[in-house]
């Protein structure tokens, strides 16, 4: 399946190659993390030599137009629009280093993916 994802502020496409590639940001550290697009899968890419510490919170924002992708329903959460197979979805995901939480929402359904997503489910369904 293909995924295209974009920044929600200036509908910029956040996809290259198979990764999606946002601006991490955690006390000073600045990098490019590159994320697998399936939602659920949780592969990440670092630059050579880096860590993330489990546990850390951080700030992810758009590679083009530098705004923050922190979600307006959590602080915990960040978001992007997502396509497939030609419905607009808006993903939700969590801030946390090694937090597994993912939500799809369509129009039709609400999908959840990791195994920390009930952490989040009801700030989600609360919005919804």
């Amino acid at each position: 399946m293909r995924w295209s994802y974009s920044c929600p502020h200036c509908s910029g496409i956040l996809n290259r190659e198979n990764s999606i590639m946002l601006i991490g940001t955690h006390d000073d550290d600045r990098i490019i993390i590159g994320f697998h697009p399936a939602p659920g899968n949780y592969q990440i890419s670092l630059p050579p030599g880096y860590e993330i510490e489990a546990g850390s919170s951080w700030d992810f924002s758009c590679p083009l137009c530098q705004k923050s992708l922190v979600s307006d329903i959590s602080p915990t959460l960040c978001c992007m629009d997502m396509v497939a197979k030609d419905v607009r979805h808006r993903v939700y995901f969590s801030r946390i280093a090694g937090e597994h939480a993912t939500f799809v929402i369509s129009a039709e359904d609400i999908e959840h993916h990791g195994e920390h997503a009930g952490r989040h489910s009801l700030e989600i369904l609360q919005f919804v």
